[in-house]
């Protein structure tokens, strides 16, 4: 069969880009080697932001047991809490579903091998069932977790697939990384009652944010109970017969002896194009494994392109999907917008949240700028204050010169829904004079960010 545009994934970025290609009135075939929706949606975005419902709700009802008459013991049935992860992800993967039968994307399951002459090949099983050729190829196969150590203790050491997974709930369990998937973690368990141990090797937990970011977050988990030690690697696991584990925990100044039922690897991403064959045909990749491409996400190769994870960027889910939909119209020949990957939020999505986009403090510097910062805390905001979520700051960084909006950092209640209006305005190139001169709604957690843009400039009204 021959197809116009054959995408390899059906995660955010192949499904979207499927789509967009239908739309643009594209033959599309889709190829998926489990299950639609890819790691977003099976395993990481979507299961885990169900999971991270639950433990807020959870803590909302032990941080207020006394004002609504509740009492202990607040049984926690576990089983349930992972059941309705699995049931968002269903009905999600539906939707996917209706979307490809809508647009009429034929979904091809199995895993794909390309070969010269834009020809896909699909097994299952090892053996080959299928033969595809098409006139452009857009490779969206994502990414898989980094190589974990001390994977001879089987179960005893896990990724994010298995946590998704884990039946039971440990007593005590070691994370190592600090970044999203880490944080995350960190305060689901703990809100499940569990001891969290968090281990950083590099010098600050969430070291990609702004410092003040990374001392906040750090200063709120201690403050939970969740013990933090950066500049830290684990150096040895022992397993006794009880099936417990010891770590030895090198930290900067000792070594850590920690026992635990559970080590989960929170270290990061790798492409996922082991299988492709992408030496077959020729495709570039960087020493990273990241596959080459230009602004238009081409590769070396005509006809064949690439997004999402499997390229150098930000392994994120709206990024792969804002590439998806430029990647298709570059190969329609419409007037695309380039990408400004300075411009793109990333969001954390534990408790307190952390959102952010643009240059940090420290970025701005190195960068050259003459900057302007202002903060504002939430506890000075009067939706906050009815909330009971006070904790947390905007953060706003502007060129002094200019008065361009460097960066934007938040840790708060519910900031990852702020930071939309942070990004429109810097993609309009917006001054602080006209976002002080857009009135926010009061009470609302907006007028943190308003605050914090007058505090920059010295007219701050409620600080």
């Amino acid at each position: 069969m021959h197809f116009d545009v054959i995408v390899l994934g059906s995660g955010p970025g192949g499904y979207v880009a499927s789509i967009r290609a239908a739309q643009l009135g594209m033959k599309v075939a889709m190829i998926e080697k489990e299950s639609l929706g890819g790691v977003c949606l099976n395993w990481g975005c979507i299961p885990t932001k169900s999971l991270l419902r639950s433990a807020q709700i959870l803590q909302n009802i032990k941080e207020n047991k006394d004002l609504f008459g509740l009492h202990d013991p607040i049984n926690l049935d576990y089983s349930k809490i992972l059941s309705k992860s699995r049931d968002v992800v269903k009905k999600m993967r539906n939707g996917i579903s209706f979307l490809m039968k809508k647009n009429q994307i034929h979904i091809v399951y199995g895993i794909a091998r390309l070969k010269k002459g834009k020809i896909v090949e699909i097994y299952q099983n090892g053996n080959k069932i299928k033969e595809y050729i098409s006139t452009y190829i857009i490779i969206a196969t994502g990414s898989i977790p980094r190589k974990k150590k001390f994977q001879e203790l089987n179960k005893k050491i896990i990724g994010y697939k298995e946590a998704l997974n884990l039946s039971f709930l440990p007593k005590k369990i070691i994370i190592v990384g600090s970044g999203s998937v880490g944080l995350e973690f960190s305060y689901f368990y703990h809100s499940m009652g569990v001891k969290v141990i968090l281990i950083e090797k590099n010098s600050r937990i969430f070291p990609s944010g702004d410092q003040e970011i990374s001392d906040s977050i750090k200063t709120y988990f201690n403050q939970m109970g969740i013990e933090c030690y950066v500049s830290s690697f684990i150096k040895k696991i022992i397993k006794n017969n009880q099936g417990v584990i010891t770590a030895d925990v090198q930290t900067p100044n000792f070594l850590l002896k920690e026992k635990a039922d559970i080590i989960f690897y929170a270290t990061g991403v790798i492409p996922n194009t082991k299988f492709l064959g992408l030496k077959n045909i020729g495709i570039h990749t960087n020493e990273k494994g990241f596959i080459i491409v230009d602004e238009k996400y081409k590769t070396n190769i005509d006809g064949y392109y690439a997004i999402g994870d499997v390229i150098e960027g930000p392994s994120l889910a709206h990024v792969a999907s804002r590439e998806a939909i430029t990647c298709v119209e570059n190969i329609k020949g419409l007037n695309t917008q380039k990408i400004d990957y300075n411009n793109i939020p990333k969001c954390v999505y534990c408790y307190p949240e952390i959102a952010s986009v643009g240059y940090t403090e420290k970025e701005a510097i190195e960068k050259g700028y003459q900057i302007r910062v202002g903060k504002f805390p939430f506890s000075a905001i009067g939706k906050s204050v009815c909330n009971e979520k006070t904790e947390g700051f905007v953060k706003v960084i502007f060129d002094d010169k200019y008065d361009e909006w460097l960066g934007c950092h938040m840790i708060g209640y519910n900031v990852t829904d702020l930071i939309s209006e942070v990004v429109v305005a810097r993609n309009l190139e917006s001054t602080n004079y006209e976002i002080i001169n857009c009135i926010h709604p009061h009470p609302s957690l907006s007028e943190c960010i308003i605050e914090s843009i007058s505090n920059a400039y010295g007219r701050a009204i409620h600080l």
